[in-house]
Order: C-alpha cells, then sequence, then structure tokens
C-alpha cells in the first residue's frame, strides 16, 4: 500500500505543478462562465431602439401596439409613399402596413400585413410585431362578437398558468415540490459533464501508460513495484487532479457567477425597478417587459432552491466512480499498445456502453422513472451518466444504494481484468496485439 501512495503522490504532483494545468484551472472557469455572461452582456450593450412605424388603414391597431425597450411604434397617415420615403431616407427602422380588404374581413388583412425595411429584419423584430398584431386582430374579432375588449384585456394580464410539480410521499409532511424544467436542465449538463470528464481523463491515463512504455522508463519503475500496484496509482493519482481540477473549477465558477448577478442582475432587476415601472405603466404597456424581470428573478430562487446537498456529492462520487471504471479499462489499451494510433480498435468498444448512456439521456429525461431508466441507472457501465441525468428528479434510495453499490463492485471487476491485460501487456515491444491475444492474457 505504501508503493501506491508513492506512485500516486508522484502522479499527482507531476500533474499539479505543470504549466498547462494551472493555466487551465484559472482559464477554464474564467471560460466556462463567459459562455454564460458574455452573451447576456453583449445582449445588454447591442441594444439599440428601433423606430417602427404603422400604417394602419384598418384602424384595428391604431394607437394599441405595445412598445418595448427594443422597438418603438408610432403611426402615420397619408399616402402609404411618403412612409415609404421616409424609410429610404433612414428615418425610421421599418414600416407595417396593414391594408384594408374590400369587406372589411380582419382574416383576410391578417394575410396582407406587410413589413418594409431598408435592411433585413431580425427575426424576434418581426415575431414581436405579429405577435403585438395578431392580438389586436383577437380584440377585433371578440369585439366583433359583442365581448368587451377590456374584458379581455384583462383576463389575458391575469391568466399565467404555473404548474407546481408535487410527488405524493406515503408522510404528506415529506411532500416537496421540484421544477421539472430545472430538473432537466441539471440532470443534462450533469450527464454530459460526466460523460466528457471520463473520456478526458481516461484518455490522460492511457497516454500516460503508452508515453511510459514507450520510453522504457516502466521496466525501470516494476523492478520495485508491482505492474498493479503501478496501474492503481496512475489511476487514482489523476482521478485525484481530475478531482482537484473540477472542485476548483466548481469555486471559481460558483464566484464568478455570483458577483455577475449580485453586480449586474440583481441590480437591474431590483424589486424597486419593478414598482417603479408598474407605477410608471399603469395602463399595462410595459406589462410584458415586467413579466421577464419577474421570471428572471423566479429564475434565481428556481435554482437556490435545488437540493445542492444531495447533487454534488452524487457528482463527485459518480465522477470518480465512472472514471476509475473506465480509467482501468483506459489503463489496460494503454499498456497493450506502442502507440496511439494503435488504441482506436480499442478504444471504441470499451467505451460503447459510455456513448450509449450519453445517447439514450434524452430518452432517460422523458421518462425518469420508467424501467429503462432505472436500470440503465443502475448498470455500472452505464450508471455514472444515466443516474446523475435522473438524480435531479425523485429517485428512490434503494435504486441510489444499489446503484452505488454496483457501480464499486463493477469498478472492482474491471480493475481486475484490467490488471490481467496490463502485467502481460506493460511488458511486450514491437507487436501488434489483438483482441483474442488479449482473452488469452485474461487467462494466465
Amino acid at each position: 500500500m505504501g508503493k501506491i501512495k508513492l506512485i500516486i503522490r508522484r502522479e499527482y504532483m507531476t500533474r499539479v505543478r505543470k504549466r498547462s494545468f494551472i493555466i487551465m484551472t484559472f482559464l477554464g472557469p474564467i471560460l466556462i462562465a463567459a459562455i454564460g455572461i458574455v452573451p447576456m452582456l453583449l445582449a445588454n450593450a447591442n441594444e439599440s431602439v428601433r423606430n417602427v412605424q404603422v400604417f394602419d388603414e384598418t384602424g384595428v391597431a391604431e394607437g394599441q401596439l405595445q412598445s418595448n425597450p427594443n422597438i418603438v411604434f408610432s403611426y402615420v397617415s397619408g399616402p402609404i409613399e411618403q412612409a415609404k420615403e421616409r424609410l429610404k431616407s433612414g428615418e425610421v427602422y421599418a414600416l407595417v402596413h396593414i391594408p384594408a380588404s374590400q369587406d372589411d374581413n380582419l382574416l383576410v388583412t391578417q394575410r396582407n400585413v406587410r413589413l418594409y425595411s431598408r435592411e433585413q429584419v431580425s427575426l424576434n423584430v418581426k415575431i414581436y410585431i405579429e405577435n403585438q398584431i395578431e392580438k389586436q386582430i383577437e380584440r377585433a374579432l371578440l369585439k366583433s362578437q359583442g365581448v368587451d375588449k377590456e374584458l379581455v384585456a384583462s383576463v389575458e394580464k391575469a391568466v399565467n398558468v404555473s404548474i407546481t410539480a408535487i410527488p405524493i410521499d406515503e408522510k404528506p409532511a415529506k411532500d416537496v415540490s421540484y421544477d421539472v424544467e430545472i430538473s432537466t436542465a441539471l440532470g443534462a449538463i450533469s450527464g454530459m459533464l460526466i460523460y466528457f470528464f471520463i473520456f478526458l481523463f481516461g484518455a490522460q491515463v492511457m497516454r500516460g501508460v503508452i508515453e511510459e512504455k514507450t520510453n522504457r522508463i516502466v521496466e525501470v519503475i516494476i523492478s520495485s513495484v508491482k505492474p498493479f500496484q503501478l496501474m492503481m496509482g496512475k489511476i487514482v493519482g489523476i482521478a485525484l487532479v481530475g478531482l482537484t481540477q473540477f472542485l476548483l473549477w466548481v469555486i471559481l465558477t460558483a464566484a464568478l457567477y455570483s458577483t455577475f448577478l449580485n453586480t449586474i442582475v440583481k441590480e437591474k432587476y431590483s424589486s424597486n425597478q419593478i414598482e417603479q415601472m408598474i407605477q410608471k405603466s399603469p395602463d399595462g404597456t410595459s406589462v410584458e417587459n415586467i413579466d421577464n424581470i419577474i421570471e428572471n428573478q423566479q429564475m434565481i430562487q428556481r435554482i437556490s432552491s435545488i437540493n445542492w446537498a444531495l447533487i454534488i456529492p452524487c457528482f463527485m462520487f459518480y465522477f470518480l466512480g465512472g472514471y476509475l471504471l473506465y480509467g482501468a479499462l483506459f489503463a489496460a489499451i494503454g499498456s497493450a499498445v506502442d502507440n496511439d494510433s494503435d488504441t482506436q480498435q480499442f478504444v471504441l468498444p470499451i467505451t460503447i456502453p459510455l456513448i450509449f448512456s450519453f445517447v439514450m439521456a434524452q430518452t432517460v429525461l422523458n421518462d425518469p422513472t420508467g424501467d429503462l431508466a432505472r436500470w440503465l441507472s443502475i448498470f455500472p457501465l452505464t450508471s455514472p451518466i444515466i443516474m446523475m441525468v435522473r438524480l435531479p428528479f425523485r429517485v428512490e434510495i434503494w435504486e441510489l444504494v444499489l446503484s452505488m453499490v454496483m457501480l464499486v463492485l463493477g469498478f472492482v471487476f474491471t480493475t481486475w481484468i484490467a490488471s490481467k491485460i496490463y502485467r502481460t501487456g506493460i511488458l511486450m515491444y514491437g507487436k501488434r496485439v489483438t483482441w483474442r491475444e488479449m482473452f488469452k492474457w485474461l487467462r494466465y
């Protein structure tokens, strides 16, 4: 055991002192945070007010279209050609023409609306204008049937269905609601991270073994330690490197996001600003903007309500368990070949369960409590990804415990297989190994 500790320490210290490790440890969180923060900052910085003129021959939308911070409607009359000339001169961003039909049929009118612009309009602008015009046509049609449009408007503002998912427990006091959307996103992200981490650090084990074998360093090392001790030390050492880097990424990324949310988002979406907007818009003209602000506040609360005390430890366990299981197989492959080009024929077969579980993640998200999801989350070769996909949803305790036990047993079994291949292949040079020959090594 003491020799394994020395190997683990050597593998760990050698890698954490590398310049590439230090750079990626600090650069990784910045890149991860930038993926979410930079688009938000650019979107806010890129927001420009677009003046859209409306030429309405029907009178349905006259003075009724709701402006937002990026699109401001104004209404013009007179010949349509004059409005087009103003558009050509660059005074306005776009011109909406709502022509009147011969029999004032609004259902015919909606198919003849035109949007003129000097440049190609963005999809968001087009969709927003369409929604605004559709809303006014709907109100006009309801009014023609004797329905009060003010009543319709008040109902539209009041109705906003938000379903809370609550699984029924045997003990009512334990009923806890969960957010389906957040659970789905968290499950997908967790499964994807484990998938990439297993491949990333598993490949490091394989390349490290190949490098030592090619440089004949391994011949010196195994004169003092057993091949199994060398393999285990290398696998565990790199696992600790990966865990260290991942924990630093989580801490630094969380700090960056927290700083951004506290300094920018909360200031932008403060309760005082919402009250001011409501006071400034008693007629409800900016109700959509208020709804967007409230939704952002609710999103922060929904993320905070996740049971991180369960998710994070389980993520660590399945990350380490999955890596150790597949890392042993990667080490066995590295010991059996002399260069990276020979690894392709062996890597794909052993990673098929890992790839299969990644592909099946979407199916599991659609039915996280089904029999297929349950058994895939228990089977050791697929459980690291599938269980993390299911975990944000309600998972029975016995399923989680059984999955963990099976993963540990799977690691022991794959390590036993890998050790038999490793001890034979680590000193074999100049021969192209086949699957048939590797199976023979298992019987030695």
